[in-house]
Parts: structure tokens; sequence; C-alpha cells
């Protein structure tokens, strides 16, 4: 009876501990962002940040995204689900959104007391990934992006006109390739990669509008879908890599081109995740 106690304390204690490294969401209450925070038991935790794409919301905060959120928290990082648009205390469209705005309630999570501030990193999807690309490329604190299906170059806003920025920077707008003549067709008919193909046709644009991603300080991953009908992700990529090749970037990078359509990466997370674990590790 004894050993049957004591076998029985500890697969308990095994079950307490596995469900302490995923804890209840805190929510930060941060100006203009929903911050949900989630950590683990350690000390020191290496902070994850998810941003979602033109969906709006807060993807990362999902049920659909528990088991990948929990995982993580179990290896030993803080997990924080960033909503910036179409989330509560957040702007309704995705326009003009600031990057200084998002960068404070980065900021924030780092106060936590379990987290280590120093080590940051951000996991961002299709307009997040454009998002977390321009963030790293001017915040130095920033040591490691994923860029899912993201651009090289910042686009319009989500907006009935298209004709404002999706990002500002110090209260200033930034430099947008806009929607162009020959774009407007492909826009009417819906084809949002040939819309996209046709304004990338604008050199001037593409390169008053292209993010400066050389100037990221960490290991940067760049995830593509090469049958991709939302935007050519896979070119885009391509170019992100030339740009660090060019300007001898000293930190790791590398580009997984993932066979399928532009939700196709996610269902291969653990190729990111391993990324993670070598060039952002939580231990």
């Amino acid at each position: 009876m004894r050993h049957l106690l004591l076998s029985l304390t500890l697969f308990l204690g095994v079950l307490l501990t596995a469900a302490s490294a995923a804890t209840a969401q805190i929510d930060l209450k941060t100006p203009g962002a929903q911050s949900l925070l989630y950590v683990g038991s350690g000390r020191h935790q290496p902070l994850l940040v998810g941003l979602g794409g033109s969906e709006g919301g807060n993807a990362w905060a999902s049920k659909h995204w528990q088991p990948t959120r929990d995982q993580l928290v179990a290896d030993g990082y803080a997990f924080l689900a960033l909503g910036y648009f179409e989330a509560q205390g957040t702007p309704l469209l995705l326009d003009r959104i600031s990057l200084d705005t998002v960068y404070a309630a980065i900021k924030a999570a780092t106060r936590h007391p379990q987290i280590n501030g120093r080590k940051i990193a951000l996991v961002g999807g299709s307009r997040g990934a454009d998002l977390a690309l321009l963030l790293a490329s001017r915040y130095p604190d920033i040591q490691c992006v994923v860029s899912i299906v993201g651009s090289h170059v910042a686009f319009p806003g989500n907006t009935n006109h298209f004709t404002t920025s999706a990002w500002s920077y110090r209260g200033q707008p930034l430099p947008f390739v806009p929607v162009n003549e020959a774009a407007v067709p492909f826009l009417i008919k819906g084809d949002l990669r040939a819309t996209f193909a046709a304004m990338l046709t604008d050199t001037a644009a593409v390169r008053q509008s292209r993010i400066p991603v050389e100037n990221i300080r960490g290991a940067v991953l760049l995830v593509s879908a090469t049958q991709d009908e939302v935007c050519p992700s896979t070119p885009m990529a391509e170019q992100m890599l030339a740009q660090l090749t060019r300007a001898g970037f000293r930190y790791p990078r590398k580009h997984l081109a993932i066979a399928g359509g532009h939700a196709e990466p996610l269902k291969h997370f653990d190729k990111i995740i391993r990324f993670l674990h070598t060039n952002f590790p939580a231990h």
C-alpha cells in the first residue's frame, strides 16, 4: 500500500508539474494593443511574441493555437499573444498601426518578473509577419524573427480606399507600395496574388517602401508558400534573403519554401520550433 501511495504521489507530481508549465493568461492591459501573456514556472524565460495577420483580433490567443502555445511554454518560453487591430482596446482597421504602440506592449511584457527582458523573439503570419520584420528592423533588442508568408515591403492598410499605409512609426505613416492602375482589374476580380504582383511593378515605390531587414540584430527565418494564392510570398522571401546576403548579414538566416497555399506553412510549425530551439534557445 505504501508503494502504491508513493507511486500515486509521484504520478500526481508529474501531472502538476506539466500543468504548471502553462499558466492562465495574464491580460497586461496595454494601451492600444491587446496583450495576453502566458508564462511557465521557471525564471528568466525568453519572450516569444505572436502576431496575427489581416484577420484581425488576437489569433495566437485562440483555442486553435493553444497546443502550440502550451508546447512553447513547456519548452521554457513565455508567450505573448498580441492583437494590434480589431481586438479589445485596439484600432478597428489595419490602418497606420503604430509600431511604437506595439513595441511598448512588448516591453510591458518584459517587465514580468519571470521574463528575461533581454531575450525577445517575434513570430508573425502574413501581415503580422510584415509587422514583425518592421519592428525588428527598428528595435535592436529583438533578437529573433520568424516571418511566415511575409512581405519585403510595406503595403497599404486594409481600408475601403487603400490609400493609406498599414503602418506608422513615431507618429508618421511609413512609405508603402500603392495600388496602381495595373493592379485595379485584378483587385476587382478578387485575384489578390495578381494584385500584389502588379503593385510590385512600381519599382520606385518598392525601393522607398522596402523593409530594411539587414538592420535586424538576430536570427531570421523566412517561411513562404510556393503556391501562395494571396501574395507572392516565395519571391518576396527570396528578395529579403538577397538583401541580407548583400549586406553581409552576420546572424543565422534561413528561407523555408513550403509547397502549398498561403496557409500551408502553418501546418509545418515543427520546423519553426526547431529553428527557435537552435537559434533562440530557452535555456
